[in-house]
């Protein structure tokens, strides 16, 4: 499987409702622990963030069950856990590059949709 087709594959896991399945073969990707996951977020992020990551308990939190099957916001929060030093806790990564890293993968997704739809089956 290409890089392309793996990050195409991820984010089409999360789309469909099967995030944990996501992050289980993310963290199988890059050699680290699978985040724990839930939904609804700590007291102090409730009103500005869509997600977390809580790098204390190594956990992504989503806002609500909607954020779920949100693609950008699972994998802008996966990189914050894969950029996390475990030793400290502390985030080794900025938002920019988390969002550069979520919107690679929706890059490659979107690319495979269309050289699917290009060639017909």
């Amino acid at each position: 499987m290409t890089q392309i087709d793996f990050k195409a594959y991820v984010v089409a896991l999360i789309l469909s409702g099967k995030t944990e399945a996501a992050l289980a073969l993310l963290a199988k990707e890059y050699c680290v622990s699978v985040p724990s996951f839930k939904v609804g977020l700590p007291k102090k992020h409730k009103i500005k963030a869509y997600g977390c990551y809580t790098a204390k308990t190594q956990t992504i939190s989503v806002q609500n069950s909607d954020i779920v099957t949100n693609p950008f916001v699972v994998l802008h929060e996966f990189y914050h856990h894969l950029r996390c030093r475990a030793v400290d806790g502390l985030h080794r990564g900025t938002e920019g590059n988390a969002d550069k890293f979520a919107t690679d993968y929706i890059a490659a997704f979107q690319l495979a949709t269309m050289a699917a739809q290009k060639w017909p089956q």
